[in-house]
Order: structure tokens, then C-alpha cells, then sequence
């Protein structure tokens, strides 16, 4: 009977255990809060990054000659960010795709505004913004492909609010 009973307390501790460590194991990666990988958003950052400096390259020419090209990628941009804002527990990519967008930053909206601006850029600076904005988007696509804390502390760093 002792015997009957300690194999009974066994089993009974065993699955107790095991439920626990299923609990738990499931609350920690709630806590994670971060939205999982996404085909659409890492080809998306791909395809925004290589035409972006492509027509950045342009930018020493008169912005007139481009313009339609320009509002083309605008418009992607603009997508890409309605696209980030309404994915869940995605706060990081979201605030990454806002900066590329304002037109009042020194990031990709910000360059091509200032070209239409100026009518065209000198390569110096031209060479130095893309650049920038290339690091931009290396940061989201790697974070795109690989949801980690280290990539979203260096999106963080790069927003400045690390």
C-alpha cells in the first residue's frame, strides 16, 4: 500500500512540475511582447532600401526629372508605415518606419524633401545621407529578420531613446 501510494504522489508531482514549467515557460514569452517575423515587412525593407539609394543616387540631377519616381517611393514608405502600425506588439518597427518617413528629419522623407527643395544636392552630401539612411534601413531589416533584444536596442539606440 506504502508503495501504491509513493508511485501515486510520484506521477502526481511529475505533472504538477511539468504544468509548471508549461506555465511558466508560456507567461515568459508573453512578457516578450515583440511581433513575430514578418515576410512582408523584411521584403518590403529589402525593396524600400535598394530603391532608395538608387534614387538617392540621382539627387546631384534636377529633382524635377525624378519626381515622379520619388512620390512612387513616398508612397511605399507611407504603406510601410500604415502596414507597421497596425501589427500587434509592434511598437519598435513602428517607431523605426515613422523616423524614414517624417519629412521633418534627417532621414529618408527628410532627403528627398530637401532635394525637391534645393533642385538637386551635391554629392558630398549626397554620398554622406545615404550613408545614414542605409544604416537606417540595415537596422530594421536585420531587426525584420531576426526579432532579438540586441537588434532592438540598436533601433532603440538609433532613435535615441535607449
Amino acid at each position: 500500500m506504502i508503495l501504491k501510494t509513493s508511485i501515486t504522489w510520484s506521477k502526481i508531482l511529475r505533472k504538477s512540475l511539468f504544468v509548471m514549467a508549461f506555465v511558466l515557460t508560456l507567461s515568459s514569452c508573453q512578457s516578450l511582447k515583440t511581433a513575430i517575423f514578418d515576410q512582408y515587412s523584411y521584403q518590403q525593407a529589402i525593396s524600400i532600401k535598394v530603391e532608395s539609394l538608387n534614387l538617392m543616387d540621382d539627387a546631384t540631377q534636377s529633382y524635377d526629372s525624378f519626381e515622379t519616381e520619388v512620390e512612387g517611393l513616398m508612397l511605399e514608405l507611407q504603406k510601410m508605415v500604415e502596414y507597421e502600425k497596425n501589427k500587434p506588439d509592434n511598437q519598435v518597427s513602428y517607431a523605426m518606419w515613422n523616423v524614414l518617413a517624417n519629412a521633418d528629419k534627417n532621414l529618408l522623407a527628410g532627403f528627398f524633401k530637401r532635394w525637391k527643395e534645393d533642385g538637386q544636392l551635391s554629392k558630398v552630401f549626397k554620398d554622406e545621407a545615404k550613408l545614414q539612411i542605409s544604416e537606417a534601413l540595415d537596422l530594421i531589416i536585420k531587426y525584420e529578420a531576426q526579432k532579438n533584444k540586441t537588434n532592438e536596442t540598436n533601433i532603440l539606440n538609433f532613435l535615441g531613446t535607449n
